[in-house]
């Protein structure tokens, strides 16, 4: 019996070390992703001003896990076939033909149908994305101007790191955040909104919100308000799309994930319902609890499917998201908000380093987890107090 995890992101990388330690021995497990490494997007941003961190934040795929690793681009699939169309990074298209599968396929940026956002902006999914940030970025002077499209998290943390970027050079360049909506981090509770407004302001970041873009050319954007705005860069973290193999859509699941007739879809490729009946943000908390849930019911429509149990479908488990706390990094600063308190400055920056090396060492990651906490926070991983289990990093992932 051939079980498939179609992406190696949060959720695909956490279910799939899952099923390792729970599918029965005669059960056979591939993983397929188009690149051989897991990349910890909630850190990218880092990268921009930190170059040295990208190996600190990249999983090869291969010491993660255990069983078979297929490298190729997923680009379409039969939920209810049980099928996948995959194309190897040489060689000709192939199918893959499952038993029990998981859609892990994250997403992308969507642009809107906006004209010239896509030809002219930089995205923020890729470590080549990262870099290609800073070196336009160093090649701004005294008086140039940086815009970043989306006042989500991602936008918020590559906003915060040109700031501290230009202070570190000493450039007089403007770094301009852009939010259509009323305010920034719209998804999110009020006093953390508060809270994020508050630290760019003091990184120095031009803060304008209910501000939408029309279209863009190579050096200027045309704002909703009839306004011209120049730009010497430009960033954009606008939102979220589905992936090509999904139709460029992400289809809405229920709280049992399932997507098709032995397919789950989970993380960002879907927009999940909990059991509660309400939206699950795209998040990386969200994408790794997710796992979970799917990880259960993929063993359960594995063990039925080994029974031969019927019409009798299994019970599957349902999915609830219910977190405590937000986390976000501005520069140098981040801001925390646990339960009713916001905590920003240094302890939420330990915070989030501290839940960012715990994920690493959740998948295995150990040497890199010490790394990131030396290069954050100049300390030994071993000095600092575990952060709780249920809080909760979501940047980078909108």
């Amino acid at each position: 019996m051939l079980v498939a995890v179609f992406g190696a992101g949060y959720a695909g990388l956490t279910l799939a070390r899952t099923l390792e330690r729970t599918l029965p021995a005669d059960a056979e497990l591939v993983v397929v992703d188009e690149s051989t490494d897991h990349l910890v997007q909630h850190e990218l941003h880092r990268v921009v001003r930190r170059p040295s961190l990208a190996d600190e934040i990249t999983v090869s795929l291969a010491d993660a896990l255990g069983c078979e690793v297929r490298q190729a681009t997923v680009t379409d699939i039969d939920a209810d076939a049980g099928e996948a169309t995959l194309e190897p990074p040489t060689g000709s298209e192939e199918t893959l033909s499952y038993d029990v599968g998981a859609v892990c396929l994250g997403a992308r940026t969507a642009f809107y149908g906006l004209d010239g956002v896509r030809e002219h902006a930089t995205t923020l999914k890729r470590l080549a994305d990262a870099r290609e940030i800073r070196r336009d970025f160093l090649d701004l002077t005294d008086g140039d101007r940086a815009v970043v499209g989306g006042a989500g998290l991602s936008g918020v943390q590559v906003a915060g790191e040109l700031a501290a970027l230009a202070d570190e050079r000493g450039v007089d360049a403007e770094v301009c955040l852009l939010e259509q909506a009323a305010e920034v981090a719209p998804a999110f509770p009020d006093s953390f909104q508060r809270a994020v407004h508050n630290a760019l302001v003091g990184a120095g970041v031009t803060v304008r919100t209910g501000t939408a873009v029309e279209r863009a050319d190579a050096e200027s954007l045309s704002l909703a308000d009839g306004e011209t705005l120049d730009y010497d860069q430009f960033v954009w973290t606008g939102g979220i799309t589905g992936s090509p193999a999904l139709d460029d859509d992400r289809p809405v699941v229920r709280a049992d994930l399932r997507l098709g007739e032995a397919t789950f879809a989970v993380g960002d490729a879907a927009r999940v319902v909990d059991s509660d009946g309400a939206a699950v943000p795209a998040s990386a908390s969200a994408a790794i609890r997710e796992a979970s849930v799917a990880a259960d019911n993929v063993a359960a429509l594995v063990e039925h499917r080994r029974e031969g149990s019927g019409g009798f479908e299994p019970r599957l488990a349902r999915y609830r998201f219910d977190v405590p706390g937000w986390l976000v990094s501005v520069g140098d600063d981040a801001v925390a908000k646990v339960g009713p308190t916001v905590l920003t400055g240094r302890p939420a920056l330990a915070l989030k380093t501290t839940v960012g090396a715990g994920y690493l060492g959740s998948v295995g990651a150990i040497r890199e987890a010490t790394d990131l906490v030396r290069e954050e926070l100049g300390i030994d991983a071993g000095d600092v107090e575990a952060a709780p289990d249920d809080i909760v990093d979501v940047s980078g992932t909108e």
